[in-house]
């Protein structure tokens, strides 16, 4: 789409993350690095046809719960379906619990997590935007979330995936993932699962990945 604003959506309807703040500030900086105009909001009502369609990325950052009233949905969707992209970041995966469009976009939902707590993470992609810079295995600390059903069963193109033998609490095993893509219902569709604490968002590597998520979404 050629548009340049990024729209960087913060609303929460139940757990807010303290690490918001930084992400918005964080996006925000990669948004111009792109040269993308990044502006931070958690106003429901900037969700408009006439707004969306100035957006080459709308993102999700650590939203939670019903975000969007009914008219801000259809135009998320009809954004989605005119070719727009999505990139959710991390509590993302637990937003629109009743809204089947966003779950066929995500491919699951947000199952839980155990304790914050370092592991690693396998690149399974290594010439994606979002992971060309990574090493094949990455020493991270984070909320390593589960899911409700395998990722992968919704044929999403799989990113990174935890590593469960490295930390304790996981419930899906050797196939863990915890980045996908895919295109989706005419749009791009990206989600991380990392990204809950704030000095996530200062970490060059985790700001890397972010920027080439940010790439990889508005088809730069």
């Amino acid at each position: 789409m050629p548009t340049s604003d990024v729209l960087i959506y913060t609303r929460t309807v139940g757990y807010r993350h303290d690490s918001i703040p930084a992400g918005a500030d964080a996006l925000v900086e990669l948004g111009r690095d792109t040269g993308l105009h990044a502006e931070a909001t958690d106003d429901p009502e900037v969700f408009t046809g006439e707004r969306l369609k100035r957006c080459a990325a709308v993102v999700l950052l650590s939203t939670t719960g019903s975000v969007l009233p009914e008219p801000g949905r259809s135009a998320l969707e009809a954004y989605v379906r005119r070719g727009g992209g999505l990139l959710a970041v991390h509590a993302a995966a637990n937003a629109e619990p009743d809204w089947p469009f966003y779950g066929d976009l995500l491919g699951t939902r947000f199952a839980g997590h155990p304790p914050l707590q370092p592991g690693l993470v396998h690149v399974e992609d290594p010439t994606h935007p979002a992971t060309a810079h990574l090493p094949a295995e990455w020493a991270w600390t984070d909320e390593w979330y589960d899911f409700t059903s395998p990722p992968r069963d919704a044929d999403v193109h799989v990113l990174l995936r935890a590593d469960e033998s490295t930390y304790t609490g996981g419930t899906h095993g050797a196939d863990h993932p915890l980045s996908w893509c895919h295109e989706k219902a005419g749009g791009r569709f990206f989600f991380t699962a990392l990204g809950h604490t704030p000095e996530s968002y200062a970490a060059p590597a985790f700001r890397a990945h972010l920027s080439g998520a940010l790439h990889w979404a508005t088809r730069r």
